[in-house]
């Protein structure tokens, strides 16, 4: 099993290219990063849309742009895999998304996984001119159209909501087909389809019903054909509980990121020497 670290990068906090110095030495494999562009003031959306959800702490609106943040942490590490944990897909202009993404993977040498979702602040959104009821519908094709640009040497792309005119556009990934996809997301029956149709792994971050949407999304590659094995399962914002790991280790999870909080530098460099230590002790 191999252990990652997710945090809010921060202007406030460790910052990216100290950050990704400091994990890879701790010996995890992986950096994830949230994004959000901004946070209307409004807070009209509670907390991950559950009502009754607590205050919205400031990293949210504090947190840099992933891909520049990634970018810094390339630079300086060789072996850490740089992570978007996740990016808001229906957000995001698909074609400098795919070129981001790319780019990334091209100047790490291939060390990119590409953690998606479909956002949850309604008015963050709107802002980007999205329709929070069809966030979903816009996921998927763009996805497929940003498929198309790292795959195709003449790109193109027809949908219900995008269209993509015959394009070059390079450079493609290091990786091919092009970098994991993971999504990160409940398993309601839209999100199942997607994993099936798009994704190289799924990511949760709540354990409730975990063995049975394991089965159910192991059964669905089956039955549209896919490996199952070739699917990577990724337990997102654990924190250091040994019965937990031993669960998902049993379930076939293959990773583990844990979450730390975007505290003072030297708050944060003391959390990555306690999770160390925690992982040597497994």
């Amino acid at each position: 099993m191999e252990f990652g670290i997710q945090i809010f990068a921060t202007d406030r906090t460790l910052q990216p290219v100290e950050l990704a110095r400091a994990v890879e030495e701790r010996g995890f494999e992986s950096l994830w990063l949230p994004e959000h562009s901004h946070i209307p003031t409004s807070r009209k959306t509670p907390w991950g849309g559950r009502p009754g959800a607590p205050p919205l702490p400031e990293k949210y609106w504090r947190c840099h742009d992933i891909f520049v943040s990634l970018a810094a942490a390339a630079a300086v590490t060789d072996r850490l895999k740089l992570c978007t944990g996740v990016t808001l897909v229906p957000q995001r202009d698909p074609i400098w998304l795919a070129k981001e993404v790319a780019s990334l993977d091209v100047i790490s040498q291939g060390r990119v996984i590409l953690g998606v979702g479909y956002g949850w602040n309604r008015e963050e959104m709107e802002h980007h001119g999205v329709d929070p009821s069809r966030r979903r519908a816009l996921f998927r094709e763009k996805i497929l159209l940003m498929k198309a640009l790292w795959t195709q040497e003449e790109a193109s792309f027809d949908g219900e909501l995008l269209h993509l005119e015959p394009s070059w556009a390079w450079p493609k990934p290091v990786q091919a087909p092009h970098p994991p996809i993971v999504l990160g997301a409940g398993l309601g029956p839209t999100s199942l389809a997607h994993i099936v149709e798009l994704c190289d792994g799924w990511m949760p971050n709540r354990k409730r019903d975990l063995e049975v949407s394991v089965e159910r999304i192991l059964e669905a590659l089956a039955d549209a054909g896919r490996d199952p094995g070739s699917f990577e399962f990724t337990y997102y914002g654990a924190s250091p509980d040994p019965e937990f790991i031993s669960e998902l280790e049993l379930l076939g999870f293959r990773r583990v990121v844990f979450r730390v909080e975007s505290d003072p530098p030297e708050q944060v460099l003391a959390t990555l020497d306690d999770l160390a230590r925690f992982v040597d002790s497994l």
